[in-house]
């Protein structure tokens, strides 16, 4: 099997190329069939998901570039800016993953938050799209950190007011 562990600049030219879903892209480990049919895998670092155009190389130099698998996702758009931030704030605030264009977000195939979306008055459209969400304030994946829990620290200073930095 063939063992993808280690990034190269998005430059590098690529013998190999192979279209994954965010899902398959967020992982840090994933057991794959290439084009080819040779069994491979990628096993990189925690917490930064593979983009479009992302190569992998193995231990012996074969280099694959990476490729946003086009998704089921709903689209939406209005021509108010105003209600498409409402928008993205009622999905952010059920911690929704979006990714967001200059006139419209898209995420997930979701009916309870397509009618949610309508009754805020924009119109969601049904498209197949690679999908690249946001990574969130603080990069990299999800994290809910109580200062000393877990792998993920950080002070956050955003809400600490009236304090010399």
């Amino acid at each position: 099997m063939l063992l993808f562990d280690q990034r190269l600049s998005p430059k590098t030219p690529a013998a190999l190329e192979m279209a994954f879903t965010f899902e398959q892209r967020e992982r840090s480990r994933l057991r794959f069939v290439l084009l080819d049919g040779r069994e491979a895998a990628f096993h990189i670092e925690r917490g930064t998901p593979l983009v479009e155009g992302d190569r992998l190389v193995t231990a012996e130099g074969l280099v694959l570039a990476i490729r946003a698998k086009p998704e089921s996702l709903m689209e939406v758009r209005t021509e108010d800016p105003l209600i498409l931030a409402q928008a993205a704030y009622h999905l952010g605030n059920r911690h929704v993953r979006l990714q967001i264009g200059k006139h419209w977000l898209r995420l997930p195939l979701d009916e309870v938050l397509r009618d949610m979306l309508v009754r805020l008055g924009v119109e969601v459209f049904d498209i197949m799209a690679p999908y690249q969400p946001e990574a969130g304030a603080y990069g990299g994946g999800h994290h809910h950190s109580h200062r000393d829990e877990g792998e993920f620290h950080y002070e956050s200073r955003l809400h600490h007011f009236n304090q010399d930095t």
